[in-house]
């Protein structure tokens, strides 16, 4: 899985935010901020990443434990899944 062509992650004063572009930006009217360990996980789905993989670089960037790890990355997915943010 990875982010669909049509968003970009822009740093604003200080903020991860999700901003659609081009024709994405008719369909999905919104901007998502995402904490720092979000904006990790959207760099990561650059490029085509499955859930473990993303688990695993989760671990070594970050100091948390594996069932917390899996356990938010899980969450995270979901949002963009449902947002119809991923490929």
């Amino acid at each position: 899985m990875k982010i669909s062509k049509g968003f970009s992650l822009r740093n604003i004063a200080g903020e991860n935010i999700v901003v659609p572009v081009g024709a994405k930006s008719i369909s999905f009217n919104a901007m998502i901020t995402l904490n720092d360990s979000g904006a990790f996980l959207w760099q990561q789905l650059q490029h085509e990443k499955t859930e473990e993989e993303l688990v695993k670089a989760m671990l070594e960037e970050y100091e948390i434990d594996e069932a917390t790890a899996k356990s938010d990355i899980s969450k995270f997915l979901k949002n963009l899944r449902d947002a119809n943010i991923l490929e």
